[in-house]
């Protein structure tokens, strides 16, 4: 929780500036209900940074000084995490921390400095897709305007709705993406439609969580979309790209402090893990996947070796 935050970090500020931090976990405890974890680590995040510019202003910063920051200050400030070998995931979501912070700022009419979006987040390095623990998935597909906290309203509810049904429905984000209008999971339907790989048709159900995502996007959405226009559009019309979604999780990732492999398809793999992992039977998953063979099925589910096998026996004709 904030003041939990708020009462381990020592904010390191001239009056002004801290009680804007204090104003801003305040809102990250009330407004956006993050967990006590989360703001703990947003709070430590911030009060580092401000620690670091006091020494390197040789002053207490004040909100103008903040507001008057370069991006070499920035980089400066993660250098100096760097060196004391502090590791890319924690300074990506440091810096997710700080232009969460200012862009607070900036929506209370306390400033404005874009050279914290003007500082690229460090490479992760790459690893083998995997799925996430559950509260890790709910986290992600939570986490579209933590990851854009400058995006209209209407494209944060897009990207939700995006990843919610890559989580709730197990679809592959390209599938996600080809829904029509008409086929949008909406009041009164509780299964979806989605054509796979090699034009295989399947039918998933749909989550009441997945639909009012869905029907927020719909509801915000500024444009003007037919019965047969994609469901998810760009900011500018036209079909919405992967790369958006993509995008959207490689800065949440930092923010959430979650693994680089933490992808959209992982939140299928999730979706697979998490059913079997409930005593799920097997086929059924492999059916709302839409894979053609079990063993495809096997790849997407990391639970513990016996439940697996114990699961398979159950649901195999022949066993």
């Amino acid at each position: 929780m904030a003041k939990t935050a708020e009462a381990e970090t020592v904010i390191v500020a001239a009056p002004d500036l801290k009680r804007a931090v204090e104003a801003w976990l305040t809102y990250l405890e009330v407004e956006r209900q993050l967990s006590a974890n989360t703001s703990e680590a947003y709070a430590r995040d911030v009060g580092q940074f401000l620690s670091f510019l006091a020494g390197h202003l040789n002053r207490l910063p004040t909100l103008a000084q903040l507001n008057a920051l370069a991006a070499r200050d920035v980089r400066a400030f993660l250098a100096s995490r760097r060196a004391q070998g502090v590791g890319s995931r924690s300074l990506s979501r440091s810096l997710s921390a700080l232009r969460m912070f200012f862009r607070f700022l900036e929506r209370r009419g306390l400033g404005k400095n874009d050279s914290v979006r003007a500082v690229a987040l460090p490479k992760l390095p790459h690893s083998v897709p995997k799925p996430l623990t559950a509260p890790k998935a709910r986290a992600l597909v939570e986490s579209a305007d933590i990851a854009a906290p400058d995006a209209p309203e209407w494209i944060t509810a897009r990207d939700t709705a995006v990843l919610a049904l890559l989580y709730g429905s197990g679809l592959r984000i390209s599938e996600a993406l080809s829904l029509a209008r008409k086929d949008a999971p909406t009041r009164g339907r509780d299964m979806l439609r989605v054509t796979g790989k090699g034009d295989k048709t399947r039918v998933v159900p749909v989550l009441p969580i997945v639909r009012e995502a869905v029907e927020r996007y719909i509801a915000l959405c500024p444009m003007e979309i037919g019965s047969d226009d994609p469901l998810f559009v760009g900011a500018r019309g036209g079909r919405l790209s992967p790369r958006i979604i993509q995008l959207v999780i490689e800065r949440a990732r930092g923010a959430l402090g979650l693994p680089d492999t933490a992808t959209p398809h992982s939140l299928r793999h999730s979706f697979a893990t998490h059913l079997l992992g409930a005593g799920a039977d097997l086929r059924a998953i492999q059916e709302l996947l839409g894979h053609a063979s079990l063993s495809t099925t096997q790849g997407y589910t990391e639970v513990d070796r016996e439940l697996l096998l114990k699961t398979y026996a159950r649901a195999h004709p022949r066993a």
